[in-house]
């Protein structure tokens, strides 16, 4: 009976659902009961009960609906009821029901004049909970009471009595009580405190069968996923992050700022702005006048301040608020504060005013916060107001001094937004009223500095060339060598080394090395970086050793440091070598008495990345950790070390084989910027290919777009190519292999690291396409795979036997090397036992996924060597391991070993139980109940291909090669339960 018209996804109302559908159980079995569902306008009151009711109706429960109306002072009386009378007397299969109820007949033919005789409303009331009676005696039922907050006196009453006495009571002749659930929803923020429906809902709570319901705003990540699946293209990343700020939790305003995408209207839409201002026109005129000033100070405003600047008389602003948040359109806060209940609604207010009076009043709050004892956390809101009084030298001003608070407090992305205003305002402020000591040069290089901090690297880029366009003829040389070398840093960060090293090479001729000064000494050590970037080792280390001698003599610590830091590679004893830890640790201390945060920062993440690079986890866990906190006490945490640190945190959980907590921390960053979010997606990839995501691809692909970085370039090249390997494709691995290669050689032509471990991978593809040429006598493709794997081994051995710093790679590297050995030998002769027993001991230093890979290799080389029960021994240990992780295409070829070389009797499946993943153990359960990839998506808001992708994982863990069969093998396993059947009477 309930007509459901919605189009977009319900999202985020999971345990309100549940709830509800708890409560259809208990009245499906003969416990009746009502819910009483309160939520603000356009929070998805009726989207959840239209949920409610196709689930109610799929299940066999009668569902009638009936709506209440605003019809202001002339209310039809029993509206709702009436509804439902009418919907089931153009059903004919209610018929037989409703000829025997006059009370149908009464409603529907004269309600009215039914209202007006009080005598007969008693017997009106128990006719009507007759007939819902045996409606519910013949099925179960839902009545729905929509928009209770309009509800006539009549209606009321009629909901009164069916609560208290009609609902609860047993059907004649019958011990069960009727199969009877009624949801009733209302807006919260329509409830004033003289409100009729006030009464009523304090009332109806009372009794042991009525309970209430608040439906809160949406979580953010629950609107982000709303405003993706709506429209017919993606939305840009910061449009969405908007849309969901605006919204705040509210279904129906982020549905509209949605469809408002797009047009040139950047404030709210005139739909959405039509709807909010009904209630505020509602108001005296006082109290709109006092909306309106509040609706200029901002989402929140103090009392002192909202009083001198509407200028009402005390008694007259407090009748004026105590109306404002009756209507619930303004909350009282704490310390004496009043906020909009919705920013929208602020928005539509502020919109609505004149020009000349939005710039007035703008201008006297300006003028308020200006006065005595204004507080340094003001200077945001002064520059705002002045701004928009038009009053420029006081906005530039006042944008200065709310850099110098937001550098104060740790906020680095707020004082670049305060010092591009001041950058905006310069030019437009005569020369006589601008701040003195500053100039927009120096203030465009304290911009590029917070954009660093903030993490928008390419934007402090461009900062710093605006910074070099502006320096002029008579320019001081000193700030004309900070501006080069602060580019130069800047373009190390994007990884455009050579334009780097020409600026840094500019920047130390400018500065004279006699007499010694800061800036030669800043300026040489950027060039130190810089030089051995572009494989100028030689001028790299003889500046960095002249410039630590003058660092030392003037006392300059933190450069002393960094210069420290770029010594540890540069004279051999590297990051991994417990003198090269010596050196950075004196770093670090350096820094950290200097205050320099982010060079702090440079010396741990040296100490963890040397960690890791050793194969020391633990300890490379501990220094991450510690760089980490103090990123986040400087307020730094987007910052290019920090969020390398992160990057290595999730990279270490990964090679643990921690992968569920992996995918966690990368879902902890779903709210960053993109450059944040993309440069730690990494290891969250390296998981999802492992478990046979399809998607990890179009992932890693996403890495590559828009300018170059080169750890995004680093993990799409690992991702891609072990995505090639995996799905049997040698020409997809070895291209990406050689491109990422390409892209990552730096200009001196030196390889990076992780070259050997790309060989590896995508010799794994070659390796197999040699062999099947080999078993098809193709003598041409034999000899093709094996030269490919020849190249691809000889790039594996260079780079594994020196890094950067002329020393052989560590544990790591080491063992990719071992992998690539094995996998040459492979595709050259055939599996070799002991190359492979030398990969799988290379791999136990923590690697606990590629230990397992190579343990699968070594399984066959025994079982190709003869060698049955040792082969059968790996198999079981790799069975164990990949069933843990999750990985999917591992046990799949694993599977296939074991068929292939009949290691075991078992069928795969048998004997064990499948580990699955948290979410595979939901597709599993709704697998069981029959859905389809589609249904499965729908119920978990996932689409039907990664639904297919989790049911083909579940087939493998389970050993199963279809549907039904998984779901035999996992009632066997206990991995679900059987469900008793529902009754439909």
């Amino acid at each position: 009976m309930s007509q459901s018209s919605f189009t977009s996804p319900l999202v985020g109302r999971e345990d309100e659902l549940a709830r509800l559908t708890g409560v259809l159980e208990r009245a499906r079995s003969g416990e009746p009961r009502a819910v009483l569902i309160a939520g603000d306008a356009g929070v998805g009151k009726t989207r959840t009960l239209d949920e409610v009711a196709v689930r109610a109706a799929a299940a066999g429960t009668t569902v009638l609906t009936g709506h209440c109306v605003d019809l202001g002072d002339v209310g039809l009386p029993y509206l709702p009821f009436t509804e439902i009378l009418g919907r089931l007397a153009a059903d004919e299969r209610f018929a037989p029901v409703l000829a025997g109820h006059p009370v149908a007949e009464r409603l529907l033919g004269g309600g009215t004049g039914t209202a007006r005789d009080a005598d007969r409303r008693p017997g009106l009331f128990e006719g009507m909970a007759r007939l819902l009676g045996e409606l519910a005696d013949t099925a179960p039922l839902l009545l729905v009471l929509e928009d209770l907050h309009w509800a006539d006196q009549s209606s009321r009453d009629l909901l009164r009595f069916l609560l208290s006495r009609g609902v609860p009571q047993h059907p004649a002749g019958g011990p069960a009580a009727h199969r009877l659930a009624v949801f009733a929803s209302y807006r919260a923020d329509d409830l004033h405190r003289r409100h009729p429906l006030r009464a009523l809902l304090a009332e109806l709570v009372r009794l042991p069968l009525v309970e209430r319901l608040e439906l809160r705003p949406l979580p953010d990540a629950d609107v982000a996923r709303l405003v993706r699946s709506l429209g017919d293209r993606p939305l840009p990343d910061a449009t969405v992050h908007r849309i969901v700020e605006r919204a705040e939790g509210n279904a129906f305003y982020a549905e509209e700022l949605v469809a408002a995408t797009g047009t040139p209207a950047q404030g709210v839409p005139s739909a959405l702005a039509d709807v909010l201002l009904i209630r505020v026109e509602q108001l005296s005129d006082t109290a709109q006048q006092v909306l309106r000033t509040a609706a200029v100070a901002g989402r929140r405003v103090g009392h002192d301040l909202l009083r001198d600047a509407v200028g009402l008389p005390e008694e007259e602003l407090e009748s004026a608020l105590r109306e404002a948040v009756g209507r619930q359109l303004l909350v009282p806060g704490e310390g004496d504060t009043y906020s909009f209940r919705h920013a929208l609604a602020r928005e539509a207010v502020y919109a609505d005013l004149l020009p000349g009076e939005r710039a007035r009043l703008h201008g006297v709050f300006a003028r308020l916060l200006a006065g005595a004892g204004r507080r340094p956390e003001s200077a945001a809101e002064r520059a705002h107001h002045s701004r928009a009084s038009h009053d420029l030298p006081a906005a530039l001003t006042a944008s200065l001094e709310a850099a110098d608070h937001a550098q104060r407090v740790g906020a680095p992305a707020e004082e670049l937004r305060h010092v591009e205003t001041a950058l905006d305002l310069w030019s437009a402020v005569d020369a006589s009223a601008r701040p003195a000591g500053t100039d927009s040069v120096t203030l465009t290089l304290r911009a590029s500095a917070a954009a660093v901090h903030a993490g928008e690297l390419h934007r402090a880029v461009s900062l710093t060339r605006s910074a070099l366009a502006g320096l002029g003829q008579d320019t001081d040389l000193e700030l004309a060598a900070r501006v080069r070398y602060t580019l130069a840093g800047n373009l190390l960060e994007v990884d455009s080394l050579s334009a780097a090293f020409t600026h840094s090479s500019e920047a130390l001729s400018l500065i004279p090395a006699e007499p010694p000064s800061r800036t030669w000494v800043w300026a040489a050590a950027t060039h130190v970086v810089a030089a051995r970037q572009v494989g100028e080792q030689e001028v790299a280390l003889r500046t960095a050793r002249r410039a630590v001698r003058v660092a030392a003599d003037l006392g300059i610590d933190d450069a002393l440091a960094d210069l420290l830091i770029s010594l540890t590679g540069l004279e051999g004893n590297g990051r991994r070598t417990p003198a090269g830890r010596e050196r950075l640790r004196e770093a670090r201390e350096l820094a950290r008495r200097a205050g320099n945060a982010p060079v702090e920062m440079r010396a741990l993440f040296n100490l963890a990345i040397g960690c890791f690079e050793s194969g020391e986890m633990e300890e490379c866990l501990f220094w991450a950790a510690e760089g980490r906190d103090r990123a986040r006490r400087s307020g730094l945490l987007s910052s290019p070390y920090p969020r390398e640190m992160r990057y290595l945190r999730m990279l270490v959980r990964y090679t643990l084989g921690q992968w569920d907590e992996c995918l966690s921390d990368a879902a902890d960053g779903v709210g960053a910027s993109p450059e944040v979010r993309d440069h730690t997606v990494g290891p969250a990839l390296y998981v999802r290919v492992a478990r046979g995501d399809l998607t990890a691809a179009d992932g890693a692909r996403a890495l590559l777009r828009g300018p170059f970085d080169w750890l995004g370039t680093l993990v799409a090249g690992v991702v891609l190519t072990d995505d090639g390997a995996l799905r049997g494709d040698p020409e997809e691995a070895v291209r990406w292999a050689r491109s990422t290669v390409e892209a990552l050689t730096d200009d001196a032509g030196f390889r990076p690291a992780v070259t050997v471990r790309l060989a590896a991978l995508a010799l794994s593809a070659v390796a197999d396409a040699a062999a099947e040429s080999r078993a098809r006598e193709d003598r041409t493709g034999a000899r093709r795979w094996t030269a490919t794997a020849a190249e691809l081994v000889e790039q594996a051995r260079d780079t594994a036997r020196r890094d950067v710093n002329g020393l052989p790679q560590g544990p790591e590297g080491q063992a990719w090397l071992a992998r690539a050995e094995a996998e040459w030998t492979r595709a050259s002769t055939g599996p070799d036992v002991a190359a492979w027993e030398k990969a799988v001991a290379a791999f136990s230093y923590g690697d606990v996924y590629e230990h397992a890979r190579c343990r699968l290799r070594l399984a066959e080389a025994l079982l190709t060597a003869g060698r049955r029960e040792e082969a059968a021994r790996e198999a079981a240990a790799v069975r164990r391991e990949a069933d843990r992780l999750g990985a999917t295409p591992l046990r799949e070829r694993l599977d296939a070993l074991v068929r292939r070389g009949r290691l075991t009797d078992a069928a795969p499946g048998e004997g064990r139980t499948a580990v699955l993943t948290a979410r595979e153990g939901d597709v599993l359960r709704l697998l069981a109940l029959g859905r389809s990839n589609r249904q499965i998506g729908e119920e978990l808001f996932i689409s039907a291909k990664t639904a297919s992708v989790h049911v083909s994982n579940i087939l493998a863990k389970l050993g199963a090669s279809s549907r039904t069969e998984a779901v035999a093998v996992a009632y066997r396993q206990g991995l679900v339960a059987a469900e008793p059947t529902a009754s439909s009477g």
